[in-house]
């Protein structure tokens, strides 16, 4: 049997395949364009890119990494607010019977944090906790070496945690989720807010985009912090206030010694980190007394997911 395994991402996209070794190298990897329809077209697209990567190697096991809400035994999508058609289907059914051979289905951010826990920053530690700040905030738990799906598969959604009664609305339909708070949205409200604020030393700021607010990128936000721009970092600054906040409160439940953070915000690296660090001990219960976990960048980027999914697919 082989030791090698094939990982797939499937993002809103791209749908992006690899075929990885026990040691977390991806060897060789396929990409197609998501379809936007969802449904079997994204089904059929997927067992295209497993195909096309069994031709080059020969595996044992696929694993398929999809953002929504996978059932705890690792078979069908409950959920999938962003894939059209996904609701509800035996994924894993219906990709074996298209490739023929076994498959596991794995929540998308779940993913990255094993990937992390076995390949990445949080190598070493059985107790550990990934945050996934892009878009919105996912999340992923391992508790003594293994990684914690819940009772129903859908444990460690972090975003969706209320902390602010009736605040911003959610796309999950709450109010006051943790993603609108300390996520790549919540930074571009930060900065639309700083910026209103201070509407005069913004020049800077908006000039990277087209001169208006809406033109605005969380890449030109990223780069003005890294010049020093006042508003930029403002606006970082009280995202990692929420960040560590949230931080703070997850860390008296799970009790992790690291937690990772990953996402398309982390490219800023210490511009957010440092702040959340200084967050993380202002809002800490038992200052002083609680021992202070480690906030540290995620190392694998946008492969967390394929080579983590890949290697849980051989569990």
């Amino acid at each position: 049997m082989s030791e090698l395994s094939i990982g797939v991402d499937v993002g809103g996209t791209k749908v992006l395949g690899g075929v990885v070794s026990p040691s977390g190298e991806i060897l060789v990897r396929s990409r197609r364009d998501t379809p936007k329809q969802g449904g079997s077209a994204l089904t059929h697209t997927i067992a295209e890119v497993i195909h096309e990567l069994l031709t080059q190697h020969k595996v044992s096991t696929i694993g398929i990494s999809a953002a929504g809400f996978v059932s705890s035994d690792r078979k069908t999508m409950l959920a999938t607010p962003n894939i059209s058609g996904w609701n509800g289907i035996d994924l894993q059914a219906e990709i074996s019977a298209l490739v023929g051979l076994p498959v596991v289905i794995e929540n998308d951010a779940n993913s990255a944090a094993w990937g992390e826990a076995v390949y990445g920053a949080g190598r070493g530690e059985n107790h550990m906790m990934m945050l996934t700040v892009g878009t919105g905030i996912g999340g992923g738990v391992v508790v003594d070496g293994n990684l914690y799906r819940g009772a129903f598969g859908v444990a460690a959604e972090f975003g969706h945690l209320r902390v602010v009664p009736d605040g911003h609305l959610c796309g999950c339909g709450a109010r006051g989720c943790f993603e609108q708070y300390a996520s790549g949205n919540a930074l571009m409200r930060h900065a639309r807010e700083s910026i209103s604020a201070t509407p005069d030393m913004a020049h800077n700021l908006l000039a990277r985009g087209d001169g208006t607010v809406a033109g605005l990128t969380g890449k030109h936000i990223t780069e003005a912090a890294r010049e020093g721009d006042a508003v930029a970092l403002a606006a970082f600054n009280t995202t990692a206030q929420w960040l560590g906040a949230g931080i703070a409160s997850l860390a008296m439940v799970l009790d992790p010694a690291c937690v990772v953070i990953g996402g398309g915000v982390i490219d800023a690296g210490e511009i957010l980190l440092a702040p959340t660090r200084i967050a993380l001990e202002r809002y800490l219960p038992f200052a002083g007394k609680h021992p202070l976990l480690s906030i540290i960048a995620a190392q694998l980027g946008n492969d967390a997911g394929l080579v983590g999914v890949a290697d849980l697919a051989r569990k």
